[in-house]
């Protein structure tokens, strides 16, 4: 049975991304939640749940895939950030997360399946963010919790993407 696309991932959602990050949760109950690990641990997961909701990014293969190289060009996380937080074992939760719930013949082969259809996305995500110079925050996305999800991805030029 296939369940409802989450409200976050509405290109137009005014939910707070408070609200988003709520509803994420609720959604996926199967992830590690960040609020029950200790800070410095949870500090990139609960960076890249919040990416998630920021970006409309459902926990689908396809959106999974999709997530990384959108924050790297919308946010103020690069790849230099990556290679330097892949070291950080809150990413192994993350992986072992989509492992549990998936197992690692589904990991695979939904990679396999699903990059032909993305790398033309991640061009045409490229060339639409070329010259952009307001990013969204990765880590420092406090401020924007009681902000409209629609309010946010307007005002970082997110709208064009999603």
């Amino acid at each position: 049975m296939r369940r409802t696309r989450p409200q976050y991932t509405d290109k137009s959602s005014t939910q707070t991304l408070r609200q988003g990050i709520e509803e994420f949760y609720a959604v996926n109950p199967h992830l590690t939640n960040p609020s029950q690990m200790p800070p410095d641990f949870a500090k990139i997961l609960i960076a890249h749940d919040v990416t998630h909701v920021i970006l409309g990014c459902d926990t689908d293969m396809y959106d999974e895939l999709r997530l990384l190289p959108l924050c790297f060009l919308t946010s103020d996380f690069k790849f230099r950030d990556y290679l330097r937080e892949r070291k950080n074992p809150a990413v192994d939760v993350m992986y072992k997360d989509l492992v549990k719930q998936h197992g690692l013949l589904w990991l695979y082969s939904s990679i396999f399946v699903v990059l032909p259809r993305l790398l033309p996305q991640v061009v045409v995500m490229w060339f639409k963010t070329r010259g952009t110079r307001k990013y969204y925050p990765f880590f420092d996305f406090e401020p924007l919790l009681d902000r409209s999800l629609l309010e946010i991805r307007s005002c970082f030029n997110l709208l064009p993407l999603l």
